[in-house]
């Protein structure tokens, strides 16, 4: 027998035994009989499903729709009902709501108040961030904004913010049993992994929850990593930046942001806010997407992979990691553990730059995404290394690329002259989101956009003037 518990709406919640790929959308609307969260896509994109979370990481906006329930244990959470203060009072996004005309058919409406709930609490002033994972096909989103505006001049209630302080969810809930399905260090999980070496680990279930919702498939053996918080945090070193490898993206944002720019501004394109809270660097990495939006911009940097298999250890580069379309270097039972980065010497600029292109802005998957770290010293190209997304059935360097700009002058006809190369690296695939020959073309042109930018050219289409 196990349990798991949690805070719903400030009140203790035990079940035994639950089954584990059972989301929490479908608990709280068939078991306890609340609504309000809806089910729009059911694979975390539209955002009417929107909860609030807390625990001892903070207070962040998730998808229900792919949460599952063991992933709630020891945290709160906070559904559209939950926000009406106790003396009946409403929450003031929802009142900013109502006052500001936000909400025509309302069945967005309960996730858009959310997700501005869990803004307004941790002083969100982004909103067009904050809300590009909650879409609304009847208001329109200018007064959705207006009103998300209007409640971030207003404090959260105190309420709120004491049921979801660390210390209140501590107080409520029964001291969490170690080990099993739930592992709470990487030497738990070790030793589950090497148990049931077929088993399958969840994260964030960004990706595997699309396998039950929309696949309906049966996993098997879980255990659910988010909790293990010795495989979470990024430390910088010296000589390298080290992720663990259950660190969110929206944890990593801000801490990679100081030291690589462009992979923080392309980490903000990552699907929503919704998603950025839950998924996981670690997790990006071992799904081996093709089009995964990480894995480019860490190869261009040269990072390593750290793996585990019970108590042995060992580390490659990343890019070793891809063998093939839906095949990796890792062992039945082996787990990421981190992810690091090499430092160059102090005072060394940032040369990383990471381009993704996609039918939306926001909330879309990556045609095309490439990354650029290209050293350029008196003139000459010195070191390139360039590595794309959606243009093999792996995350994968132009190689031919690289060798034909080493040594050459840095200049608009040398980097002309290696654009052929792109053909003999990459033979990409036709498909929905775009088609061989613009694959081919687009990495070309980011190849000169790179530059381009480097000699100081705006190339943004977001940087329009009149």
């Amino acid at each position: 027998m196990s349990a798991i518990s949690f805070l719903l709406n400030g009140t203790p919640v035990t079940l035994t035994d639950p089954p584990p790929t059972r989301t929490l959308l479908d608990w709280l609307r068939e078991e306890r009989g609340l609504k309000g969260t809806k089910e729009g896509c059911n694979e975390g994109d539209c955002g009417a499903c929107t909860v609030m979370v807390s625990d001892g990481h903070g207070r962040r906006a998730l998808n229900a729709c792919i949460l599952f329930l063991p992933q709630l244990d020891g945290k709160a959470v906070h559904t559209v009902e939950g926000l009406r203060a106790p003396d009946g009072a409403l929450h003031p996004v929802q009142q900013a709501m109502v006052d500001h005309h936000g909400s025509q058919c309302g069945f967005c409406t309960p996730g858009f108040v959310m997700s501005m709930a869990a803004g307004q609490i941790n002083g969100v002033t982004d909103h067009d961030t904050n809300l590009a994972g909650n879409l609304c096909r009847c208001t329109g989103y200018a007064p959705i904004v207006r009103a998300a505006e209007a409640a971030s001049q207003s404090p959260a209630p105190q309420w709120l913010r004491e049921q979801t302080d660390p210390a209140f969810i501590a107080q409520r809930l029964p001291g969490a049993p170690a080990g099993g399905t739930n592992p709470r260090t990487a030497d738990e999980l070790a030793a589950w992994y090497q148990a049931n070496p077929d088993g399958r680990l969840i994260a964030g279930a960004t990706d595997v929850g699309l396998w039950v919702t929309k696949q309906l498939r049966d996993l098997g053996p879980v255990a659910f990593i988010a909790g293990i918080d010795d495989l979470r945090g990024v430390t910088v070193r010296e000589d390298e930046i080290r992720i663990g490898a259950t660190t969110t993206l929206a944890d990593l944002l801000p801490a990679i942001a100081p030291h690589h720019p462009g992979f923080a501004a392309m980490l903000r394109r990552f699907a929503s806010a919704q998603v950025r809270a839950a998924a996981t660097l670690g997790g990006n990495i071992a799904n081996g997407s093709p089009i995964g939006d990480s894995p480019p911009a860490l190869i261009a940097l040269e990072a390593r992979l750290h793996l585990r298999k019970g108590d042995s250890r060992r580390t490659i580069l990343l890019e070793d990691f891809f063998l093939d379309y839906g095949r990796q270097d890792r062992a039945p039972g082996e787990f990421v553990e981190a992810i690091s980065i090499p430092r160059g010497p102090a005072g060394q600029p940032d040369r990383l730059k990471c381009y993704k292109l996609s039918k939306r802005f926001d909330q879309d998957i990556s045609a095309v995404l490439g990354c650029f770290d290209i050293a350029v010293e008196a003139g000459t190209v010195t070191r390139a290394r360039i590595a794309f997304g959606g243009m093999a059935g792996i995350p994968k360097r132009a190689a031919r690329v690289e060798a034909a700009l080493t040594g050459q002058p840095w200049t608009e006809a040398a980097v002309r002259s290696a654009l052929p190369a792109f053909a003999q690296d990459f033979t990409p695939l036709s498909d929905m989101r775009a088609s061989a020959e613009y694959r081919l073309g687009a990495a070309r042109n980011l190849l000169l956009r790179y530059f381009l930018e480097d000699q100081g050219i705006a190339t943004s289409v977001l940087e329009v003037e009149a």
